[in-house]
């Protein structure tokens, strides 16, 4: 499954918290194969709303939605507040 071209905000963030490397070896696994283990997709609750999560690293989320046939990224979080 194809990943739609980042918003600027978030290729922003990703700058910011030093993690474009990281994103464009994640954004190759899951075209490759959205199911590859260590990526942990999940559906979100509530599930009706469509709404998945995917690990960049063990500290940061993208949260995104399936449009069609591509993944469209809406978001990029940090997983445990600390």
């Amino acid at each position: 499954m194809k990943i739609k071209p980042l918003r600027r905000d978030l290729i922003k963030y990703l700058r910011a918290h030093r993690l474009e490397k990281t994103w464009r070896k994640v954004a190759v696994m899951f075209e490759r194969d959205i199911r590859y283990p260590s990526l942990h997709v999940e559906l979100l609750e509530p599930r009706w709303r469509g709404i998945y999560s995917l690990r960049i690293d063990k500290k940061y989320r993208a949260l995104f939605f399936v449009n069609g046939e591509a993944a469209e990224v809406f978001a990029i979080t940090k997983h445990y507040k600390k």
